[in-house]
């Protein structure tokens, strides 16, 4: 990992434990060397840097255009792995910058739901998922957290929260999917359904 980014990881990873008392399960599916996606559920926005803290190994994320504007926090950003996406429309751009970064061998941290969940229950996915995990061709690693929306029953030791990395899809399954929008709308279903699935084996805990 490079400093900056490294500096960042054990900051999350120290937050994750100290403040959220996290719970984790399922790194061994995660992949120990290529380009992978990993697809969680969107309840936070502390969700990408904790999430991430748990994966040995350097992920990137989406991060939304308007927090490029400043100079000092884009670098910073940019220092992290964020990539600047605009929201609301295809970011032809954005989804460019991710494929290159899961070709270069990296992983990519995504929210099939688009956007967070307030209520933290699931939101239809959007197929943007599906369209990068298919240009890419790589495995995708669902997984499920919960707990990150709620700081302070976390420091107060009234609740937990838990991240669970299940099994992966593989490269050859996604690459069995035709190049077109209703094929990237099926990888993304089947990703939310993978999630659920994963919740509802899942306590968060208290």
């Amino acid at each position: 990992m490079r400093l900056h980014y490294r500096l960042g990881w054990t900051l999350a990873r120290l937050i994750s434990v100290l403040v959220f008392r996290v719970r984790v399960s399922g790194r061994e599916n995660l992949p120990k060397e290529g380009g992978f996606i990993l697809a969680l559920n969107h309840i936070s926005y502390f969700d990408p840097p904790l999430a991430g803290s748990w994966v040995s190994r350097e992920l990137y994320f989406f991060a939304k255009k308007e927090l490029f504007k400043y100079r000092l926090f884009a670098a910073v950003l940019r220092s992290v792995n964020a990539l600047p996406v605009k929201r609301g429309s295809v970011d032809r751009q954005a989804i460019s910058l991710a494929v290159k970064a899961v070709n270069r061998g990296y992983g990519l941290t995504l929210f099939p739901e688009g956007t967070r969940s307030r209520t933290g229950d699931f939101l239809d996915p959007k197929s943007g998922v599906g369209m990068i995990a298919r240009q890419s061709s790589c495995p995708i690693v669902p997984g499920y957290i919960c707990g990150f929306n709620d700081a302070r029953a976390a420091f107060f030791g009234r609740k937990r929260a838990r991240i669970v990395f299940g099994e992966p899809f593989p490269a050859g399954w996604v690459s069995s999917f035709s190049a077109e929008k209703d094929s990237y709308m099926a990888i993304s279903k089947a990703i939310m359904a993978r999630i659920e699935e994963l919740r509802d084996k899942t306590l968060c805990l208290k």
